[in-house]
């Protein structure tokens, strides 16, 4: 396979980030179906949290005047009561209102209840164990910023702030376009004629468009015609991203970059990635297109080196780090210089044992693999021994 050109990774990658902007349309959602969604607007508190003094502590809401001096030795008696004056003391449990009267709450620890009367052990100074009006938060006070990216620990604050509905951006859409001849649709019946191939590809990006944050819109198989493939692509120019299956290396009937350059402009096409080499990027009225290889393994390299930020970008989606571990290797990886290689490996507690570092056909070895080991252009694979980080496959 001969490319003219072979872009380095990154630069291919920050060529086609810079065709992305990020979307502006939004929508109004319950607050409790917006997990994972982001904001498109700060969010400010429209009371205080707690909007109440309260207990910290089981024990008794009292006068810290009325206890100095208290001690083991030397014990203060007070009359339980609903009302916290000198001399009294009233009952309270973590959580519950303190009476104004109140400065502190003295932990019941620090008692022996007689009666009707409470024999303090301990004494405390103001404030102790209550919570202040908006400890918590205060009224006004920006609760999330613009772009934060919902948690279910954020919808439980917005639960406690009265906040009901929440406005985010929308989710971007992104085009499936599977491209090729010997493509059947799924669900597939019986095993496919020699030379015939189910469209795994499709289905696999769109769980990954969903996962990422997007929206997916699958689109029927295209042959390998430049006038059918360019119509499914100016059919799906709506869009927020178009991602295309097939049709990326340099063969008779590979047409799909050259359609992506006569509709618009094609910034790469060949990259200094394996697998995923054919991988083509390019931008056509300011939707991004991901021409990816049509073998699995290739193309599911491709769209995470690529289609992952991008979809993350034109989301307005914050960056969320890879989950990596440190491994040892079992066995020697061959890569090629030039090349950021993502060499696929089982994890065996810390050891990291090859499983195929080659074939970018094989979908299966991916499945089987708990995730990449990424190795720079500039290193020629790894020892057998040597310490790697393993970024796990979601």
């Amino acid at each position: 396979m001969i490319f003219r050109e072979r872009t380095d990774v990154g630069k291919a990658k920050e060529m086609f980030l810079a065709q992305i902007k990020g979307m502006e349309k939004t929508e109004l959602l319950p607050a409790t179906s917006s997990i994972s969604r982001v904001l498109s607007s700060s969010i400010l508190a429209p009371r205080n949290v707690p909007h109440y003094r309260r207990s910290a502590m089981d024990g008794f809401a009292v006068r810290s005047v009325d206890l100095l001096g208290a001690s083991p030795t030397n014990p203060v008696m007070l009359q339980i009561s609903d009302d916290v004056m000198e001399g009294t003391c009233a009952p309270v449990n973590t959580g519950d209102y303190v009476p104004d009267e109140a400065d502190a709450v003295l932990m019941m620890e620090d008692t022996i209840s007689i009666g009707d009367m409470v024999e303090i052990r301990a004494q405390v100074h103001p404030g102790k164990n209550v919570g202040e009006i908006g400890e918590d938060v205060r009224k006004n006070e920006i609760i999330f910023n613009k772009s934060h990216l919902l948690r279910p620990c954020d919808i439980a604050v917005l639960a406690s702030l009265g906040i009901n509905d929440v406005k985010v951006y929308a989710k971007p859409v992104v085009a499936i376009i599977p491209t090729g001849n010997d493509l059947l649709p799924l669900p597939g019946e019986g095993i496919p004629a020699p030379g015939k191939t189910l469209d795994i590809n499709s289905l696999m990006i769109a769980k990954y468009v969903e996962k990422w944050g997007g929206i997916a819109r699958y689109c029927d198989i295209v042959p390998e015609n430049k006038q059918l493939i360019e119509d499914a692509i100016c059919a799906n120019l709506d869009t927020d991203m178009i991602v295309v299956s097939g049709g990326t290396s340099v063969g008779d009937k590979d047409y799909v970059p050259e359609v992506v350059e006569k509709l618009g402009k094609k910034l790469v096409h060949g990259v200094g990635l394996s697998p995923g080499k054919p991988t083509a990027l390019g931008v056509a009225d300011d939707v991004p297109i991901l021409c990816m290889p049509g073998y699995p393994a290739a193309g599911l390299v491709a769209l995470f080196a690529f289609g992952k930020p991008a979809l993350r970008k034109a989301g307005n989606i914050p960056d969320v780090p890879e989950t990596k571990v440190k491994a040892r290797m079992s066995g020697k990886i061959m890569s090629r210089e030039g090349y950021l290689s993502y060499a696929r490996v089982i994890l065996e507690g810390n050891i990291a044992h090859p499983l195929m570092t080659a074939g970018a056909g094989i979908l299966s070895s991916i499945a089987k693999s708990d995730g990449f080991v990424i190795i720079p252009e500039n290193v020629e694979g790894c020892e057998e021994g040597s310490e790697v980080e393993v970024v796990l496959i979601e």
